[in-house]
């Protein structure tokens, strides 16, 4: 039985560290190899084999525990650590506990043995793409700066053969935030994602970053679309955590939570970090070969790092009309200041809160369909209705300022 104090938290593992086979332009982690200087950037068996048993212990009780694995590129490692990995995982479990097991990749290396393996053990497999060729090959390139695409399809393809489960993950970045549409339509028919996620690049520095404003339009438009057509079909991170919020669920994703503190990032050495943005040292919690992961993750100082996201927030966001909804974004992002002059304003403020407002009335009609026993998909035939009424020259209700006829009404 699981206790009051025992609580499940999420741990991407690092098996490479932070070395990768390509060199994107917008990686923030490639730069954590300085951490390790000297170092192979493989993780040993006994760290693997530490690692999986601690994780399992802390969840003890609990009806799942999840298995993630993130890089650098992670399946730079060999297929053969991984089949250790599932094995050792499967010899640890309680009876009847579930292991789900995850994998972040830039797909560049699966073939269909890969693809294989992930399909016998239920793997969940993120797929990094930007979107059609030109946008994903802006920023995504080759350790000789050439395009990942070709291989990223290719790679895909072995995937879907194998029908095993995947899911998009798309930075928005200067190349491609001005074409929502595009992205979004090229995941859902041309890749046939079903299961997608929309991850902002800030960095202000760069002019590669987008902007609050650009975030805030491209999640609308896409919104747009898929309230109309894909509710029920398509599952997109973004609005699965608003409609938990306006539902009154606690969200599945930290960025939108109260407080943070329960993902956390181990490095291939067994060092373990407050966060998968936070690899710094002064995150450095300890070490598993230490302290066990169920004592790291309760540090005082890594509760008080998760409560900080909501204790630091300025008076801007603390009197905001979605603050129930947005609870200040990440707070590697909170890098602006406040027209009052307070730190920590989010750097997509702008857009976090355009996009609130904008999907209010919508979320609030499938969080009422869902307390009536109803599927949300509901909502999408009083937005045909409305629809039908529309003339193809007025104004289209993205806010796009181009008429229906030639956004989303096409």
């Amino acid at each position: 039985m699981a206790t009051a104090e025992l609580r499940p938290f999420h741990l991407l593992a690092k098996p490479t560290g932070a070395v990768c086979n390509l060199d994107c332009a917008y990686c923030f982690f490639l730069a954590k190899e300085e951490l390790y200087p000297g170092s192979d950037f493989r993780m040993a068996d006994d760290v693997l084999q530490a690692y999986l048993e601690q994780l399992v212990a802390a969840h003890r009780g609990l009806p799942e525990v999840t298995v993630a694995w993130q890089g650098g590129e992670p399946t730079l490692m060999g297929l053969d650590f991984f089949r250790r990995a599932a094995a050792l995982v499967e010899q640890a479990v309680e009876p009847g506990q579930q292991v789900l097991h995850t994998i972040q990749t830039n797909a560049t290396k699966l073939d269909p043995e890969w693809a294989a393996f992930f399909a016998e053990h239920g793997f969940l497999v993120g797929v990094s793409i930007d979107g059609p060729q030109a946008m994903h090959d802006a920023y995504r390139v080759t350790k000789g700066g050439r395009g990942s695409f070709a291989r990223v399809m290719q790679g895909l393809g072995a995937l879907r053969d194998a029908e095993v489960e995947w899911n998009a993950l798309t930075t928005v970045h200067a190349a491609n935030a001005e074409h929502p549409l595009e992205v979004y339509r090229f995941l859902r028919d041309d890749c046939g994602a079903q299961f997608m996620q929309f991850i902002p690049i800030v960095e202000p520095a760069e002019d590669r970053s987008v902007t609050g404003e650009q975030y805030g339009r491209f999640l609308i438009s896409v919104f747009e679309e898929w309230v109309r057509r894909d509710i029920g079909e398509v599952f997109v991170q973004m609005f699965d955590v608003a409609l938990a919020n306006w539902f009154g669920e606690p969200p599945s994703l930290c960025v939108h939570s109260e407080t943070c503190g329960r993902a956390l990032a181990l490095e291939h050495t067994g060092d373990v970090y407050s966060c998968d943005h936070y690899v710094e040292p002064g995150y450095l919690l300890g070490n598993i070969a230490e302290q066990s992961l169920a004592e790291l993750v309760e540090l005082p100082r890594q509760v008080a790092f998760g409560r900080a996201k909501r204790d630091t927030l300025p008076s801007q966001c603390v009197t905001c009309d979605v603050r129930f909804a947005c609870h200040g974004g990440c707070p590697k992002d909170r890098v602006l200041t406040t027209p009052a002059g307070e730190p920590g304003l989010n750097w997509l403020c702008d857009g976090y809160q355009a996009f609130f407002r904008h999907i209010d009335a919508p979320m609030r009609e499938m969080a009422g369909l869902l307390r009536a026993g109803r599927p949300p998909s509901d909502l999408s035939a009083a937005y045909a209705a409305a629809d039908l009424r529309r003339g193809r020259n007025e104004p289209c209700p993205c806010g796009s300022r181009r008429k229906w006829k030639t956004c989303h009404g096409t």
